[in-house]
């Protein structure tokens, strides 16, 4: 065989190979998106499963030939055992590289032995209770903690003039009890304390006989903490029913209390009523505005990206970026590790993962509904920057 043959063939096999040796490069990763898609509390899931699927096609070429494929799952509301059944399936059957979702506290403890045993990072979207990350060294959250979006409404409410007692209202569940405990001491330290407080059921709470004792009681705020959803509507129009704004009872809460894809169901009720939250579909930057555009042109004009929205957007630009970080070398481990030491300018501001309690450090904006442009808004008016989680500080 001549030299030039010889030269010839080794070329021909050599192109041949590369691109098999390409192929097998690329990695295929599987992500398990566990949220509540049924129930009274569908849209909230609805709304995590939007903002990771946004994520996914506006950055579907970010990772080169490697690829992130969504698995969704409904644990129906909160319902751990449901929550850990299909954790369980989405680790041993569909054998995925990250367990991610998760509205309520209870599921994501439920889930987090699993991520443990399994080796498998867990992304919280948005399961609030403070603590959770404690549960399991595979959990990196990216959505916010009660005491983190709590104390700096308290620390507002305290140096409010016209505020002097205050009533709280929450859930009755962990986060709940913990947003009410938090409250309380961001009012202590200001030197004011917390008149009364009253808890209501999880699902499904009839709220007037619960206001009708906060009006009776006469205080000058009441603070409200709920899941958020359908029912914040039933809690506005029960407040407003009741006449409580009337009876000169301010409404202040976490921002769940006046979520906006629920603002256009309560309508001037709402109006005045002050959230301490991280993000608001109104906030100020040309990333924010960016992100509305383009979630209305996926999911329609009508359509508007709330916290859990923003909580899977998140979500998804932090496993990507671990994906990005790791180049191939993908453990576990080595997750979470990318991910304590991540950043990244949000929707909703700036963010980073604290790499000490592998919870989110944001802006806390206070907000006031407004009408603009004939539209209720909740327009920031006052920003804590960079806060991290003060529940672990505390502990």
């Amino acid at each position: 065989m001549s030299l030039r043959s010889l030269m010839l063939g080794t070329a021909m096999a050599t192109a041949a190979i590369l691109p098999l040796a390409d192929g097998a490069a690329a990695k295929a990763y599987k992500v398990g998106l566990v949220v509540s898609l049924s129930g009274p509390t569908a849209s909230l899931g609805q709304q995590i499963e939007r903002g990771a699927k946004l994520y996914q096609s506006l950055h579907k070429n970010g990772l080169g030939d490697d690829t992130v494929e969504l698995i969704v799952r409904d644990d129906t509301g909160p319902a751990p055992d449901v929550a850990k059944r299909l954790a369980q399936e989405l680790v041993v059957r569909d054998k995925v590289d990250v367990l991610a979702g998760i509205i309520f506290t209870p599921n994501a403890n439920a889930i987090a032995p699993i991520a443990t045993q399994a080796k498998v990072p867990f992304v919280i979207m948005n399961a609030a209770s403070w603590a959770t990350t404690k549960a399991s060294p595979y959990i990196v959250r990216v959505s916010q903690t009660l005491p983190q979006i709590t104390v700096p409404l308290a620390q507002w409410a305290a140096k409010q003039p016209d505020i002097k007692s205050v009533y709280t209202l929450v859930s009755d569940y962990a986060p709940g009890i913990e947003a009410e405990e938090a409250f309380a001491s961001g009012l202590k330290e200001a030197g004011k304390t917390v008149t009364a407080s009253v808890r209501v059921p999880v699902q499904s709470p009839d709220f007037v006989p619960f206001l009708q004792k906060v009006k009776d009681a006469k205080p000058d705020a009441l603070y409200v903490f709920l899941p958020g959803g359908t029912q914040s509507t039933a809690l506005m129009k029960a407040y407003q029913s009741l006449g409580l704004k009337e009876a000169g009872v301010r409404l202040i809460g976490s921002g769940e209390v006046a979520v906006e894809d629920e603002l256009p169901n309560m309508g001037d009720a709402a109006l005045g009523v002050v959230t301490g939250f991280h993000y608001s579909t109104s906030h100020d930057s040309k990333l924010n505005a960016d992100f509305v555009k383009a979630w209305q042109a996926a999911y329609g004009a009508d359509s508007v990206p709330t916290f859990m929205g923003v909580g899977g957007y998140d979500g998804m630009a932090a496993i990507h970026g671990a994906i990005k970080a790791l180049k191939g070398k993908f453990t576990g481990e080595a997750a979470v590790e990318a991910m304590r030491h991540w950043s990244a300018e949000s929707p909703r501001g700036p963010i980073a993962i604290d790499p000490d309690t592998r919870d989110i450090v944001q802006n806390i904006y206070i907000r006031r509904v407004e009408k603009v442009d004939g539209a209720l808004r909740n327009v920031e008016f006052e920003t804590f920057a960079a806060v991290k989680d003060p529940g672990k500080a505390a502990k």
